[in-house]
This record gives structure tokens, C-alpha cells and sequence, in this order.
């Protein structure tokens, strides 16, 4: 489910693991973006329903999973990964891509769409906005600020599903598969969670800047909103602004989840798949 790895360099030469699931063909590619302090590895159930018919690719950001940690926590500032995802896009010759972006990764599809709108054919936001809700951001500076190490995978689950309650994962098998995409195996037989906790501190760096113009320059694409009926970071009042803004928008809504959807729950993947379809 991990798909095939492939390294690319970015532009000042940190090494960036892209995952590849599927071949070139004529639909235009799926550009998956994870979360913040997620990987691309987050996609792989998506990734496998869509692979029959196009390329699909994720990258795990410089930080995280497998790609290379970097010295000075600035490189890991959104505008540096944006740069990252349009020099991968680059180097791996995808010029237009369908881009499914999950909380920072929705935020960095409205990058790609103000940087560059014709790499921009369609785009989903995962449980992300303009406005992004302060509370949710306290609980997530704290949790990724630190590097968690349990004995055991099977402890790491435990301790996922104590911490994470409001995510919509149910059985141990999908608390257990979650911790796999969350935490790596280190030499000595523990785990710990697979991000550079230095990422803590790009949410230090000052007040979020107006994002609303960012959403605007989706104007052109196609658009989908899933949300969390519980999240902290996409509030109500805030898709409700962006239906005003964007009426053509379609949206899918998981009641009693929290930040974020994984994207295959069988409440909004069918729709989900329908509207990647529907994408040429």
C-alpha cells in the first residue's frame, strides 16, 4: 500500500521521498499533499482505488517519513515546501495535476494555485481553509513538538487512540495501520513518531497571513471541501464563507469526526472516488 519510492533532490539538495502508485496515462495525475506533520504514505487507500487509470503521487515532506531532515527548522516554513512540491512537480515532468491536499497540504494546494494556476486542474481540501481555528493549532503545536517513543507498535496504537479520539478510525487493525504511517521502527526495536519535532516551531513564527486571496486563486479549478463534523481547524462558520464565495463547490461532511478525515471512510469515499472521476 506504500507504493514505490522514488528520491528527488530539492533545490538546495535535501532529499525529498516521493511515493508513486499507478503509471502516466491520459487522466491528468493525483497530486496527494499530507498534513503537517504527515506523510505521504497518509494516501495509500486512495491511491490504490485510483491507480488503474492514472499516475498518482505523493511526497513526504522535507521532515518527515522518509525524506531528509533539515538543519534549521526555517527550511520547514510552508513556502519552502511549496518550492518543494513545484521543483518535484518539476523534476518528475507533471505539469497538471488533480490535487488532493489534507490540512497544510490543502493550504499548500492554494499555493500551487497562486504560484502556478495551470499546474492547478482540480483540487480538494482536506479539512482545511482560509481561516484555520487557533485551538486546533495550540493542540497541534504541542503534539508534534515533541518525538513520542512507545516499546512496541501495538503501545504506539494505544497511545494514538487515547490522544486522537475524534478521528474516525474504529478497529485495533486500523489504529495499528494508522500508527504504521505515524511512527518508524527505530535500531533498538521501539518506535517513534517519524517527523522532525523542530516542525513545532514554523507554527511559532508569527500570525497567519490573510489567506482568503489564496483560496480565490482556486477560482478556476474545480473544487471539493471535506470536513470534519468535529474539527478544531476548519470551523463551520469558515466552509459556510467559502460555499458563499465559491457556490459551485461541492463538500462532503463526516459528523462526529475530527481533524481530518482519512478519506476512505465508506461515509464520503464513494463521493470522493466520483468526483476524482470526474476529473479528466
Amino acid at each position: 500500500m506504500s507504493g514505490r519510492l522514488r528520491r528527488v533532490s530539492a533545490a538546495d539538495g535535501l532529499g525529498i521521498t516521493v511515493r508513486l502508485w499507478g503509471e502516466r496515462s491520459a487522466r491528468t495525475p493525483l497530486l496527494c499533499l499530507a498534513g503537517l506533520a504527515r506523510t505521504g504514505g497518509d494516501f495509500g487507500r486512495v491511491a490504490l482505488r485510483h491507480a488503474g487509470t492514472r499516475l498518482v503521487l505523493a511526497p513526504d515532506y522535507p521532515g518527515r517519513g522518509l525524506s531528509e531532515r533539515a538543519r534549521d527548522w526555517r527550511r520547514y516554513r510552508p513556502e519552502r515546501l511549496l518550492a518543494d512540491v513545484l521543483d518535484l512537480c518539476a523534476a518528475l515532468h507533471v505539469p497538471r495535476a488533480v490535487v488532493l491536499g489534507t490540512s497544510l497540504g490543502g493550504l499548500l494546494a492554494m499555493g500551487l494555485a497562486a504560484a502556478r494556476p495551470g499546474l492547478v486542474a482540480a483540487a480538494m481540501l482536506n479539512d482545511i481553509g482560509p481561516e484555520v481555528g487557533r485551538g486546533g493549532l495550540a493542540f497541534v503545536h504541542g503534539f508534534i513538538g515533541t518525538r513520542h517513543t512507545r516499546p512496541s507498535l501495538e503501545e504506539a496504537a494505544a497511545f494514538l487512540r487515547e490522544t486522537l479520539p475524534w478521528l474516525s478510525l474504529a478497529t485495533p487493525e486500523e489504529w495499528r495501520e494508522f500508527a504504521a504511517l505515524t511512527f518508524a521502527r527505530n535500531a533498538d526495536g521501539t518506535w517513534s513518531s517519524n517527523w522532525d519535532p523542530a516542525i513545532a516551531r514554523t507554527l511559532r513564527a508569527g500570525p497567519l497571513p490573510d489567506l482568503w486571496p489564496l483560496f480565490g486563486a482556486l477560482a478556476h479549478a474545480p473544487l471539493l471541501l471535506v470536513r470534519g463534523g468535529r474539527s478544531d481547524i476548519l470551523a463551520a462558520e469558515t466552509a459556510a464563507r467559502m460555499r458563499a464565495r465559491r457556490p459551485d463547490m461541492a463538500e462532503l461532511v463526516l459528523p462526529g469526526v475530527g481533524h481530518a478525515p482519512t478519506l476512505s471512510e465508506p461515509e464520503i469515499a464513494p463521493a470522493l472516488d466520483a468526483w476524482i472521476e470526474a476529473q479528466p
